[in-house]
């Protein structure tokens, strides 16, 4: 386990399986002092349970109880989806029964008037989960993708219409009146290292920069802010990153990203090489996070180039 690290939190901003598995490599070195702040935006109300599908990937990764399709506990069985099938609902989102049991669980404590924040920690303390996974907000984000002339909310767009751009437009409801946690905003307050996990920029970190305070507290945290860039060779493991970022008119490579991140980076990790961004330090490395050494490695190598950054020397006074 690296030494190298600040003293103090890490913070992780985090969408679904680049993020949680950098998080995860990110729980060997800070321990109990990760904070993993995760996308709300892919949030969805379905079967009568609330499902939040990029805090729930996170938690699975940090118990170590992923399943190997990438997604859902190990080992979980889908005799309820079946029963629904059989008796004619049209199921298009698949969940294991203890994946649903956790959903219904968190609907019920919703229902009672339990904050979202509150319903991950219970998720996390089951699972035996010692670092904090966060949602920006308590309030509804939720993201919404216009493509072949209508618009669709996010898992539809990803399930039914199987990501397929071109993307004509992408929204995130509620974000602009959402109100930050005080958790996640003292996270962010106290970091000594605020790292920007390899999830796509626009739909996996996008939606936690667009509620204003958590993008506020970005600009004046004393922390440095170190992004992964989402690429390995130069290409996207999973997902239509591409069409998004061709949405939002950057490039799909780490300086497309770092114009989307644009005034909030101090580092930008990349394993592309000769990349330069004004204003912004660059350290080229691997970034491939196959496996669990791969992931304590790469996670370590962030760490480290943070320790470099650290003191972030314009963050003090800047009330922007």
């Amino acid at each position: 386990m690296s030494g190298a690290r600040p003293a103090g939190p890490v913070v992780a901003l985090s969408g679904g399986t680049g993020g949680a598995k950098l998080a995860r490599g990110l729980a060997d070195h800070a321990g109990e002092d990760l904070v993993v702040i995760a996308n709300t935006g892919d949030d969805v109300e379905i079967y009568g349970t609330y499902v939040s599908p990029d805090p729930d990937l996170t938690t699975f990764w940090l118990a170590d109880r992923i399943d190997a399709r990438g997604w859902g506990l190990e080992g979980d069985t889908f005799g309820v989806m079946d029963g629904l099938r059989e008796l004619g609902d049209e199921v298009w989102f698949n969940l294991g029964d203890r994946d649903l049991a956790l959903c219904a669980r968190r609907a019920r404590r919703l229902a009672e008037g339990a904050r979202l924040t509150e319903t991950f920690a219970e998720a996390a303390r089951a699972y035996g989960v010692g670092a904090t996974i966060l949602p920006p907000s308590d309030d509804p984000v939720r993201t919404r993708v216009r493509a072949d002339g209508r618009w669709w909310d996010f898992q539809e767009f990803m399930i039914r219409r199987r990501g397929d751009g071109p993307v004509e437009d992408v929204v995130f409801d509620g974000a602009a009146e959402a109100a930050a946690t005080p958790e996640a905003l003292e996270a962010i307050r106290t970091a000594s290292a605020v790292v920007v996990g390899p999830s796509n920029p626009v739909i996996s970190i996008g939606p936690i920069l667009a509620v204003p305070e958590i993008r506020a507290a970005l600009r004046a945290t004393d922390a440095p802010v170190v992004a992964v860039a989402p690429f390995v060779a130069g290409e996207v493991l999973k997902g239509p990153t591409r069409d998004f970022l061709a949405w939002a008119g950057v490039d799909a490579d780490a300086r497309g990203v770092a114009r989307l991140y644009e005034g909030l980076l101090d580092g930008l990790v990349t394993d592309e090489p000769g990349v330069e961004v004004p204003g912004v330090a660059v350290r080229t490395a691997d970034t491939l996070l196959s496996d669990p050494d791969a992931r304590r490695r790469v996670a370590g190598d962030v760490l480290a180039f943070c320790a470099e950054l650290a003191p972030r020397p314009s963050a003090a006074g800047d009330p922007s």
